[in-house]
């Protein structure tokens, strides 16, 4: 390993660390940092409005808008957490990148972009109050404020920590100087100045993380070398079909069948992410025209199929070159590595002076790219979505652009210091890391059957859509509780006394789905619906959506679908 220099400032270090860098990686890391902020001050000119600060104007191109939207999922749980799965499960963890992702994004593509782009909404809460009124608005802007300003603490700490590990960092100091970088640039250029640097930070993280899994596989001889060694490393586990090992609980290390992987994630989580969380949703709403916020999802679909290559493949090849890693608990008392250092400990093996540089400044933009995606989401729900409507329910009165854009800032500087808070609670609560993905869940499924059914059912009455949502998000809340009072009933609620914890969140969600459509319908069943005047750009059955049959088949967002849909479907046949 190269070492650090003896005049590096001694705050950076710890008493351990996999990696140690040389100057020259530590300069490449600096010279991040700078074009960060560089590209933060220069992009607040250009920020002068509500829609240049919240929504990059609405003037960004498919490309930039595309990249964004799947740069601001690249964040730390993404980058280490499911190389660590990969690690723990094998390649049934690229299910969340393939059928966990890719159809749910082509069909906010298609078929729900056109009501969130026409109706010239600010955030998905904001479609819920034209759809459903205040009271759905309200619920779903406060649940996901709060759920956000957490989930980016958690972003914060684990970029902290893992700066710790690999290189020594002090985790106050990583925690101070992401933050404040990210709080420089947000609140100067707002969703424009974000949207710029996760392209800058995707082209990073592909450029640092992908020299792993290259020399990797040169090691092991290819991927038919990768499958030889897990299986003689792990002769009676199966870690390389992706398909054929969810017949039962039983069969896989995932402890799930297919059901889950199908409905649970393929259908209730992922489209429920994709398609109505507003930190991936915000980025495709900047789009200068409806063609390009139709095609920002699909060329995001086309990007994270590949993900895999960078995220799950090194947690892959660690199990055919370093088997015996051993979990987080089992790791801390028995002082062995864990498999969630599987992505440094690749780094240190695989990297050299100014490539471990670059290795390490992908993590950090990915770290970045994620907490800032959280802080704009947070900046707009709060401003549009519960300030707003609570300023005007005071004082009566509507106030000019600017005035918003301020209480933006604010809010953006206050979001980071709520999520240093935050930071600091996750390093006291070992167990937090679940709770959050909990209450994540808790959201997201409730959410996506309130969307789509106002979206596609123009009978969804407003006060179905309240009681609906509200009634998905306790239901779910009430599951969760009921498996951590009684362990057993896990077997109820997931089916089958096989299944493990990652059963429990796929049917967990697949439940809160089903039960918020249902209350939804018998609801909205009871009671009166909107006009369908009033549902004009909302409801499909009540907007004219722009015909794109004069455009060139090659043109159309549908076409590219299709293309990218068929890739999808050959990827799951190969590693079936």
């Amino acid at each position: 390993m190269i070492q650090l220099c003896s005049c590096v400032p001694a705050v950076l270090l710890a008493s351990s660390s996999i990696i140690s860098l040389g100057w020259a990686d530590v300069l490449i890391i600096v010279i991040y940092f700078a074009m960060v902020l560089g590209i933060g001050y220069y992009l607040s000119r250009f920020t002068k409005t509500g829609d240049d600060f919240f929504l990059a104007g609405r003037k960004m191109t498919m490309w930039i808008a595309g990249l964004a939207f799947i740069s601001a999922n690249l964040g730390s749980l993404e980058l280490m957490g499911w190389a660590a799965s990969a690690y723990q499960y094998g390649i049934l963890a690229a299910h969340w990148y393939w059928i966990g992702a890719i159809p749910a994004m082509l069909f906010l593509g298609i078929v729900m972009m056109p009501f969130y782009y026409i109706s010239r909404t600010h955030s998905v809460p904001g479609y819920l109050k034209l759809r459903f009124g205040e009271s759905s608005r309200m619920l779903a802007a406060i649940s996901f404020a709060f759920m956000t300003i957490l989930m980016s603490g958690v972003n914060m700490f684990s970029m902290a920590l893992v700066m710790k590990v690999i290189i020594g960092w002090d985790i106050n100091f990583s925690i101070w100087v992401s933050s404040i970088t990210v709080l420089v640039y947000v609140a100067l250029g707002g969703l424009l100045s974000a949207m710029f640097n996760e392209v800058v930070q995707f082209v990073l993280i592909w450029a640092g993380a992908l020299l792993i899994p290259i020399i990797g596989l040169m090691e092991v001889g290819g991927w038919k070398g990768v499958i030889a060694r897990i299986h003689e490393n792990f002769p009676h586990g199966d870690y390389t079909h992706l398909w054929s090992t969810l017949g039962h609980f039983r069969d896989n290390p995932m402890g799930i069948n297919w059901v889950g992987i199908v409905f649970g994630l393929g259908f209730i989580i992922s489209f429920g992410y994709w398609t109505t969380d507003f930190l991936v949703v915000q980025r495709v709403l900047s789009a200068k025209d409806l063609r390009s916020a139709k095609m920002s999802p699909i060329i995001g679909a086309a990007f994270k199929m590949l993900v895999p290559f960078i995220v799950i493949l090194p947690g892959l090849i660690g199990l055919a070159v370093m088997p015996g890693l051993v979990g987080q608990d089992q790791a801390a008392a028995s002082g062995a590595a864990s498999y969630n250092e599987i992505l440094p400990l690749m780094m240190a093996r695989y990297l050299g002076p100014g490539l471990l540089g670059l290795g390490i400044t992908a993590l950090i933009a990915g770290f970045m790219s994620g907490m800032a995606g959280n802080i704009t989401a947070f900046s707009t729900v709060w401003t549009y979505d519960i300030y707003k409507p609570i300023h005007l329910a005071l004082t009566g009165k509507e106030v000019d652009d600017k005035h918003y854009v301020s209480m933006g800032r604010w809010a953006t500087i206050v979001g980071i210091f709520v999520s240093i808070g935050t930071a600091y609670l996750v390093e006291h609560a070992a167990s937090i890391m679940d709770y959050v993905q909990a209450l994540f869940s808790f959201f997201i499924a409730p959410l996506y059957g309130t969307v789509i059914l106002g979206m596609l059912w123009k009978r969804a009455t407003p006060a179905g859509g309240f009681w609906g949502l509200l009634a998905g998000t306790l239901s779910s809340i009430g599951m969760w509780a009921w498996v951590r009072l009684d362990p057993r009933a896990l077997s109820i609620i997931a089916g089958s006394p096989d299944a493990k914890a990652m059963a429990e969140d796929m049917y967990r969600a697949l439940w809160s789905w089903l039960i918020c459509v249902a209350v939804t319908v018998l609801v909205s069943l009871a009671t009166r619906p909107k006009p369908e005047a009033e549902l004009v750009g909302l409801v499909r059955g009540c907007t004219e959506i722009p015909s794109e049959g004069h455009l060139p088949l090659v043109k159309r967002p549908i076409f590219w679908a299709g293309v990218v849909f068929a890739a999808f479907l050959v990827l799951q046949i190969i590693f079936w």
